[in-house]
């Protein structure tokens, strides 16, 4: 099927109404993985349906893990040990699939590739071989040194059980040594020590209440020091439900405060595990109001068609990066200057972000300066701002939060809206529902 090649949003006046998030991707890829590693068979509800969830159930079907639908839910029939031993697994640019599979194939041995699309191999794996090759694993880069593609060798038989691994880069990295640790637990504790800060604290958060669910009680010192109990190993909850996506609610909570509301999204609220449920805090911080509920949260905010300002912020953002790139949208609409600061790990996710962000803001007219690890936005002053064909870089959330730019009293042209399909393919018909012309 053919992906369009572009969507124009016609300029929007207000925003209302209700929706219900589709499931959280992050929490999605580390249940699938959790439950083909455990004892006994799982039931996963509301599995998200992405491209990036299809890259890891492909990968771990063509590694011997059988799954089948069962009305809404998928079970998962766990083998502790994959029982394909030599695989080809192509994970496309799912950093939620390869990094914790990666560090899954090392510990158990076997002769895997692993591989992606052209951006895959221009972001970092490095620090999480170097961890893995302290456990005493086996992994060869294919081209350039520090990137996918890798290959594990038959050869890779871990012993060690204490690694460290670099916090500055991606939490992901830490996320795949956790995950793999109770595969080395059978003779001892595992040590996973951090060097430097770890970013993105609240990923780990969700691994670790992942690995809970799972009976694996990681002991955690600090953000520097965790420690896998010997005798660990997964066992299958039964049955689990995944929430919502936070980080997809961002996109309708800003809706909320941009457009008048109220608006309600459904499937993520107070009881979330997620960090991008912060996100509400950055709506209250710039005026919005935001009543939350145990699964469902209600945004009111001012109406920009009309001339309204939401309020301007300095802030750090290190905690919520993803939902972070929503606040730079809504900058386009605040009072003053918006500062996003400790927003590095931007630089090596689908695209370089911050300079993305950059240069598709400025096409709509905003003045924007930005450094290593931050982004300032300057808004659009009425009646100053571009039409402009936002390039999204087939990064799924640059489409999205740029939706927003609707409301600046102009036509914005979308392209390849399809790259929603990473974590949302249904994200524009959903918007186009709430959204009034």
């Amino acid at each position: 099927m053919t992906r369009p090649d572009r969507i124009e949003l016609a300029p929007a006046s207000g925003a209302r109404g209700t929706m219900t998030l589709p499931g959280s991707k992050s929490i999605s890829n580390r249940a699938l993985l959790l439950a083909a590693l455990a004892q006994g068979r799982t039931e996963l509800h509301g599995l998200l349906d992405s491209d990036d969830t299809q890259v890891m159930l492909q990968a771990l079907r063509t590694l011997g893990i059988i799954m089948e639908e069962k009305g809404d839910a998928l079970a998962v029939h766990g083998a502790a040990r994959f029982p394909v031993q030599s695989a080809d697994l192509f994970m496309g640019n799912a950093g939620t699939a390869i990094r914790p599979l990666t560090a899954a194939l090392a510990v158990q041995g076997g002769d895997y590739r692993l591989s992606g699309v052209p951006r895959m191999h221009e972001r970092p794996i490095g620090d999480l071989v170097d961890a893995l090759r302290m456990l005493g694993a086996d992994i060869e880069y294919l081209a350039t040194t520090g990137y996918p593609p890798l290959r594990i060798g038959e050869g890779s038989a871990p012993r060690a059980r204490h690694a460290r691994v670099k916090g500055n880069v991606s939490s992901q990295f830490l996320t795949a040594l956790l995950m793999a640790a109770p595969l080395l637990a059978a003779q001892g504790d595992v040590t996973i020590e951090v060097e430097g800060e770890l970013i993105s604290q609240p990923y780990i958060l969700i691994t670790l209440n992942l690995m809970s669910r799972y009976g694996v009680q990681v002991n955690r010192q600090g953000w520097q020091r965790f420690v896998v109990p010997a005798g660990s190993c997964y066992r299958s909850p039964g049955r689990y439900a995944i929430e919502g996506d936070a980080s997809s609610a961002s996109y309708f909570m800003a809706l909320g405060a941009i457009g008048g509301g109220p608006l309600r999204v459904l499937g993520a609220g107070a009881q979330s595990i997620q960090g991008d449920i912060g996100f509400a805090d950055v709506l209250r911080e710039m005026g919005a109001k935001v009543t939350m509920e145990a699964d469902a949260i209600e945004v009111s905010g001012v109406n920009v068609a009309r001339g309204e300002r939401l309020r301007a912020f300095d802030r750090d953002f290190n905690l919520i990066p993803d939902a972070a790139m929503t606040a730079a949208a809504l900058a386009l609409y605040a009072d003053g200057p918006c500062v996003l600061r400790n927003i590095g790990s931007w630089r090596v996710k689908e695209t370089d972000r911050i300079d993305a962000m950059h240069a598709e803001l400025a096409k709509l007219g905003a003045k924007v300066e930005s450094g290593p690890d931050w982004l300032a936005v300057h808004p659009i002053p009425p009646g100053s701002w571009r039409s402009a064909a936002i390039h999204t870089y087939d990064d799924h959330r640059m489409a999205m939060c740029f939706s927003l730019a609707a409301f600046g009293g102009v036509p914005v042209t979308i392209l390849d809206p399809a790259c929603v399909g990473k974590t949302f393919p249904e994200y524009f018909e959903v918007y186009s529902s709430l959204v009034q012309p």
